[in-house]
């Protein structure tokens, strides 16, 4: 990462920057935060650890923050603790928390999990108006397709614990090159389907012990299987900036 090759070698001073330059949003914001104790001292304690601030300049910069990511009267709100705040309330708490020491890299685990789409909408359009502000990067990790093709430049998709097909979004909804992206987007209803389109399902069941299976990990539910899935799949160019991993998968096709 920015220069940085991360792995167990490194001692607690480059963890301690990588935390501060890389930060992340979990999935559920109702059991994400301390319920003992109050939201300012939550924010206030990933400002000092990081910043290495007084608390009084730590609380300016939760108030900030606070009124940044939305939170209305954040001076009363900073004395309540996380009962007292809606899910999604809570979710832009967790956002603050991660954007205010201001990371390069912000990893968003299923950030609208839980949440009513209307807060959805508002939650999505306020990371991307951070984001712009920031420069920061962003991994969105999820399972909604709507979301991915709204929010994303460039798509991994992941199947069974690897990476099966990469592409730049607009490549990937219109040319999917691997069997399990195909289905996965054939799952998904549209506002512009026919009446009388059915809606595909997946047969079968993600394996277990998949780090075991040497060929490809799909084959057992892949409409396409043939001679030679069960060996090793490479993962390989097929386009520009398109890659995937399965031996069906021609250069030139997408």
């Amino acid at each position: 990462f920015d220069g940085t090759k991360i792995d167990k070698n490194l001692d607690t001073k480059q963890r301690h920057e990588l935390c501060r330059r890389m930060q992340m949003i979990f999935q559920d914001p109702m059991t994400a935060l301390n319920p003992l104790k109050k939201i300012g001292s939550q924010i206030e304690e990933v400002i000092i650890r990081q910043k290495k601030c007084s608390k009084n300049e730590a609380k300016e910069k939760a108030l900030e923050m606070l009124k940044k990511v939305g939170i209305p009267n954040p001076e009363v709100r900073l004395g309540q603790y996380p009962h007292e705040f809606s899910g999604g309330m809570r979710q832009r708490i967790m956002i603050a928390m991660a954007l205010i020491c201001n990371p390069k890299v912000l990893f968003a685990d299923e950030p609208t999990t839980a949440l009513d789409v209307t807060i959805q909408a508002q939650i999505m359009a306020l990371l991307r108006n951070l984001q712009k502000e920031s420069g920061m990067s962003m991994i969105l990790i999820t399972h909604d397709i709507g979301l991915v093709a709204s929010m994303a430049d460039r798509v991994i998709v992941m199947y069974a614990g690897q990476m099966i097909e990469e592409a730049p979004v607009k490549e990937l909804f219109a040319a999917p090159a691997h069997p399990y992206t195909k289905a996965l987007l054939q799952t998904v209803p549209g506002i512009y389907d026919e009446k009388d389109r059915e809606l595909v399902a997946i047969p079968g069941m993600v394996p277990e012990n998949y780090d075991s299976i040497p060929g490809c990990r799909f084959a057992d539910r892949c409409a396409f299987r043939t001679k030679g899935c069960d060996q090793p799949q490479s993962y390989r160019q097929i386009g520009e900036g398109h890659f995937a991993r399965c031996m069906l998968a021609k250069e030139g096709e997408t």
